[in-house]
């Protein structure tokens, strides 16, 4: 490759990438060189720790240098399949290698040849043998790698063809910029942007590996806090219309509702209102666990948005949310004459004019939908108020989108954001650092506490007791699944279609009982929860898609099948389904493995409801992974930083208070040009001052 390429070039120009590697490097977000040196492995492959063949346990992944002894000739197996084996040693003892359907190894095992090989060890009746390890010649005068990364793929990508193709533009680490500088690198023990690059795709040892990620890891996380901060300046330095409570009757508003809100929501409701009469757009998350009331802070915001004369709109991520969300806001807006209705993409193409219609003109008060409310489709008459619920279902882009829907005259719509998903503090300050933060940690009075079992696929008789018997009182049951289709289940975890006929035809014969599932079309999927939400049907095997939905009060059993198949946040999400009426109600969490780790997880969902709690133990136990890059969808995605780097927060934040309190310095400005390369790379081109 010609040394003028550079970090611009594009991709196509790479050595070896020709059309159709161009198009896989491009589903992975790689479309320039520079694009390829950040590619950064997702693991690594540590062969360089070798072990003797004796000291190896079954399943255990490693890596061993043997020397061959023996070979067989390749058979041919009934299945059509052939098979190579080749007995190999290494001065603790002999081992077989086992390669499927790969006849040329007979000629790569020769008798006598050393070799590296590395993948997981079985220990069957024969004793010790690997399938298809993976194989490196030991040659006098070369050394192997001690560890050899591993890139995510997209056919016909193989690891060794994206490995050549970043070791062709390795050299360009070269002329990155350090965004950090010198002494700031000192005082936290970092090395250079470069060498931090260069290490990450060709590691030595783990030392220099360990210091490599912190490096890149502390850069991104402090490009990432400045760029927050730069959101939230801009967002004071807009304009939007001042609503205050002046003439509203708020009074009357509170004194409608059928319960009293608790000392959270009224914090909570106190400093939107407080943000909404100010000449500059609200920027607010109202995080609480589920149950915990946001829907109703939500809906004083709007009823003040209303009466001083303007719209306001509610998005949701799906219509089945959204039309729970309308019903909701019916009951609390309807009496005092404001006009709430839907939109999303499932209803019919005349209904969907009609509220356009009507938003355009301003006869509608609030709209409550899915993306239908972001399309170019619809307009606002006067909009001065986004809600978005479940806010890490959107990323920015979304809710740009709908700021920018609702802006007229250069007024910009106050924002506030839902999430029944606990973030735990330490990460608070990177999911939400450009929003003002309300947490509701208190549940509404008469809500009982979710009494949560873990119990075995053995102890099925009595969950099924305990359903028949929670029918019998009123109640309606879920049993959630991980999978949807019977081809797709792997070992013992359930499929949800295959298991509801199970069901239907065995324990629960003659019982209404409804499926529900992702692939299901949206019209589909809302009849079964409507069924379901009438009592029409009392049982609804499930997949996750029930994770966020309708609420039915009358539920009370949550049974989760392969539980230790989820995340305990994701569970907690889950259990949020019921609980949700007066009755005392029950989560069954199904342990359908027999790992011991994975039983004292589920302990944890055991033994406390806080959401926030549950997130804290899921965050230490989950490990490093990639948290930070699935944040929201459509969201900021950050390459290097897992949750093996949250200690880094409270570091960044030092630097980043220095910066922002410092702005002038020089030694900041690669800083915050990072920070401002960030945000027009992730906000559809919008530069940011």
């Amino acid at each position: 490759m010609a040394r003028s390429v550079g970090e611009s070039t594009p991709i196509s120009n790479v050595k070896g990438i020709g059309e159709a590697r161009y198009a896989a490097f491009a589903r992975l977000g790689i479309e320039t060189a520079g694009d390829l040196l950040a590619f950064y492995p997702r693991a690594y492959e540590e062969r360089g720790r070798i072990v003797r063949i004796s000291d190896t346990v079954d399943g255990e992944i490693c890596a061993l240098e043997i020397t061959v002894r023996d070979t067989s000739a390749v058979k041919q197996l009934r299945s059509g399949l052939n098979v190579f084996r080749s007995i190999v040693e290494d001065e603790s003892r002999s081992m077989e290698l086992v390669f499927f359907n790969m006849p040329f190894m007979a000629k790569t095992l020769a008798k006598g040849r050393k070799f590296r090989v590395y993948g997981r060890m079985r220990i069957g009746q024969y004793g010790r043998e690997m399938t298809s390890p993976k194989l490196e010649p030991i040659v006098q005068g070369v050394d192997l790698p001690y560890y050899v990364p591993v890139y995510r793929l997209s056919p016909p990508l193989t690891q060794r063809v994206v490995s050549a193709a970043v070791r062709s533009v390795l050299y360009l680490a070269d002329g990155l910029t350090e965004i950090l500088d010198e002494e700031t690198r000192r005082e936290y023990g970092l090395i250079t942007r470069a060498e931090a690059v260069r290490i990450m795709h060709d590691p030595k040892d783990e030392e220099s590996l360990r210091q490599a990620k912190r490096t890149l890891a502390f850069t991104e996380l402090a490009v990432f806090r400045v760029a927050l901060a730069s959101m939230r300046t801009n967002v004071e330095r807009e304009s939007a219309n001042p609503i205050g409570l002046k003439n509203a009757g708020s009074k009357r508003f509170f004194e409608s509702l059928p319960f009293e809100l608790t000392n959270t929501q009224k914090r909570a409701v106190k400093d939107i209102f407080a943000d909404m009469a100010k000449p500059h757009p609200m920027a607010r998350l109202v995080q609480g666990d589920v149950g915990s009331g946001k829907t109703a802070v939500a809906a004083s915001a709007i009823y003040l948005c209303v009466k001083n004369g303007f719209q306001a709109c509610m998005m949701a991520p799906t219509e089945i949310l959204a039309a729970q969300h309308k019903k909701t806001l019916d009951k609390f807006l309807a009496p005092f004459g404001i006009v709430t209705e839907l939109l999303v993409s499932g209803m019919p193409a005349a209904e969907k004019r009609r509220v356009r219609q009507g938003l355009a003109d301003g006869s509608i008060d609030v709209a409550v939908g899915t993306h239908a409310l972001i399309t170019d489709k619809t307009e606002f008459y006067n909009c001065a108020l986004a809600v978005v619920d479940e806010q890490h279902r959107f990323g920015v882009k979304q809710r740009k989108l709908l700021l920018d829907k609702s802006e007229r005259d250069g007024k910009r719509a106050h924002m506030l954001v839902m999430s029944a998903t606990p973030i735990p503090r330490s990460l608070s300050l990177i999911i939400f650092g450009d929003l003002d933060v309300s947490i509701l940690d208190e549940l509404p009075p008469g809500r009982q506490r979710i009494e949560t079992r873990v119990v075995t696929r053995f102890e099925a008789c009595d969950v099924y007791s305990l359903i028949r018997d929670e029918l019998a009182l009123g109640g309606r049951a879920y049993i959630v699944c991980p999978l949807i289709e019977s081809e797709e289940e792997e070992g013992s975890r359930r499929a949800a279609e295959g298991y509801f006929e199970e069901l239907k035809n065995g324990e629960f014969k003659g019982i209404p009982m409804g499926l529900l599932h992702g692939k299901m079309k949206p019209t589909e999927k809302a009849a079964v929860m409507a069924d379901f939400a009438r009592g029409d049907t009392k049982i609804l095997v499930s997949t996750t898609v029930i994770e966020v939905g309708v609420d039915v009060p009358e539920a009370t059993v949550m049974v989760i099948e392969n539980a230790e198949s989820f995340g305990l946040s994701q569970l907690h999400q889950l259990r949020g389904r019921i609980g949700r009426g007066s009755r005392k109600s029950y989560c069954i969490l199904v342990h359908g493995g027999d790992n011991p780790m994975s039983g004292e997880r589920l302990a944890i969902m055991r033994d406390t409801s806080d959401g926030f709690k549950v997130a804290e133990a899921d965050l230490e136990r989950r490990g490093p992974g990639d948290f930070f890059g699935n944040r929201q969808s459509g969201e900021f995605s950050l390459a290097c930083t897992t949750l093996a780097d949250i200690s880094l927060i409270p570091e960044t934040e030092k630097l980043v208070k220095g910066a922002l309190s410092d702005r002038d310095n020089e030694k900041y400005k690669p800083l915050f040009d990072a920070a401002k390369i960030f945000l027009e790379r992730n906000s559809d081109g919008k530069t940011v001052n």
